[in-house]
């Protein structure tokens, strides 16, 4: 069996990853707060994870996989919007105002990972479906003298949990000074933090022993773990930003609450993204969604693409040309596996992902595959990797780099075949002009003319303008 070596935050050492149970690996990866689109930041985890499920999952069998990934749908901004639409005159609760918003948000996140090539993990759990296994694992902090309620809140003692800090490598009295910290008359030291919150009329709220409220962030991920995967598991991924104080908090939440369990075994984060060498934000005005980048005619598979061009742990930077190569390495794989039949993924790919998800590597080896003409190891590799793997999206955007280009391609070739055919050589030319501006190329074949042609793909190739060139 392949021998996976994953780089643990923890531990800060790259180690032998070793599961729990070789028949059922467990992965929990944080996944978004559902108020608005997925922007270009939020993808790369998404496409770093689902690298490892998909590695995990050739490595020991699909059927012993389970990979859960949450959706926070308890959240301030969440609640914004919800009391906007109210006040523009929605006779609906606030409640439904709230799902409703959800709802749509997380159609929207669905269909953008989908164009992106990430599988669906096997669990995508709400926070709001779980209040009652948050509320279950307070009352135990409490019992056990890690939490206390005061003023319709209930806070976790951080300093009753001595390895508080060991992720984040700091200690409590530096995360003091260092670190902004809410200080609230209710705390009984200022490193205390939520776990949950009291709710007035106007905003959402369950009801429990300390009063109509709402979970803190935190406790949602311990509870939702837990409750899918138990008290220990494999691997806890999520974004470096999430390290601390959320990552953290759920070690001593868990902990705490489970002190037979180990919690997570292996952590992992992936570094931050850049935009063209900047932080990406609103003020500068390189801040995009990744529907944006669809919109815009960049396949998803593109995207994906330059995510792992760049290695999980190292900072991210997109760049328009980076993406242009992109599309040009992927359409020339395409090329290459016209027509082939995958055998399996090329040992150096996978040896490549095993080595701490090395996809940089990964990619350079599916270059040489392609010089070397291995059509059948490039396609089976290049669909580990998660590409060429699932059937496009209806419309202009979201669509694979995969068969319906092909199809495209060949279908255009055979019309311009059959114009040629009829000697209507001025049709002809005209479709091979605007075939060549879609990123066709037409070539006839040695069979005599108009019997045959060819259409191959080119890097400036764009399905919408090559769809219209067809009835």
């Amino acid at each position: 069996m392949v021998s996976i070596r994953l780089t643990n935050s923890k531990t800060r050492r790259k180690e032998v990853f070793t599961p729990l149970n070789p028949q059922d690996v467990r992965m929990y990866v944080c996944g978004p707060t559902v108020y608005d689109r997925a922007h270009l930041g939020n993808a790369r985890p998404v496409v770093v994870f689902d690298t490892l499920y998909r590695l995990l999952r050739h490595v020991h069998g699909a059927d012993h996989v389970t990979y859960v990934r949450n959706f926070t749908d308890v959240d301030d901004k969440i609640n914004a919007e919800a009391q906007r639409r109210k006040a523009l005159g929605r006779t609906e609760t606030l409640e439904e105002l709230i799902r409703e918003r959800t709802e749509e948000t997380i159609a929207w996140y669905h269909a953008d990972m989908d164009a992106l090539g990430a599988l669906r993990p096997d669990h995508e759990p709400r926070a709001t479906e779980f209040i009652g296994a948050m509320i279950a694992m307070i009352e135990s902090l409490i019992a056990k003298g890690h939490a206390y309620a005061r003023e319709g809140h209930v806070l976790f003692r951080v300093r009753s949990y001595a390895e508080y800090g060991a992720l984040s490598g700091r200690s409590v009295d530096d995360m003091i000074a260092g670190a902004r910290v809410e200080v609230a008359p209710f705390k009984e030291d200022p490193m205390d933090f939520v776990l949950w919150k009291p709710s007035d009329a106007d905003l959402p709220g369950w009801d429990s022993p300390w009063g109509r409220g709402r979970p803190g962030w935190h406790i949602e991920c311990s509870a939702m773990s837990y409750e899918l995967l138990g008290e220990s598991f494999d691997i806890h991924g999520g974004g470096l930003d999430l390290q601390f104080p959320h990552h953290e908090n759920e070690i001593a939440q868990s902990a705490c609450a489970h002190p037979h369990g180990a919690f997570a075994k292996v952590w992992l984060h992936n570094e931050m993204l850049q935009v063209e060498g900047k932080k990406m934000s609103k003020s500068l005005g390189n801040f995009f969604t990744v529907r944006d980048l669809l919109e815009q005619g960049i396949p998803g598979e593109v995207i994906r693409f330059v995510l792992l061009s760049t290695h999980y742990r190292s900072p991210m930077d997109w760049t328009a040309e980076k993406a242009r190569q992109a599309h040009e390495a992927l359409l020339s794989f395409l090329e290459t596996t016209r027509g082939v039949d995958p055998v399996g993924p090329d040992d150096e790919v996978v040896a490549a992902l095993a080595d701490d998800l090395n996809t940089p590597a990964a990619l350079t080896r599916l270059y040489a595959l392609r010089k070397q003409g291995e059509g059948a190891k490039l396609l089976a590799s290049a669909k580990l990797l998660g590409f060429f793997n699932y059937a496009p999206s209806a419309g202009a955007v979201g669509w694979a780099v995969g068969e319906e280009a092909l199809q495209i391609a060949t279908a255009i070739a055979r019309k311009w075949a059959s114009l040629r055919g009829n000697r209507d050589f001025a049709s002809a030319d005209a479709l091979r002009n605007a075939a060549q501006e879609a990123g066709v190329e037409l070539k006839a074949t040695k069979a005599s003319v108009g019997q045959g042609a060819t259409g191959s793909l080119r890097a400036n190739f764009d399905i919408r303008k090559a769809k219209a060139l067809l009835p």
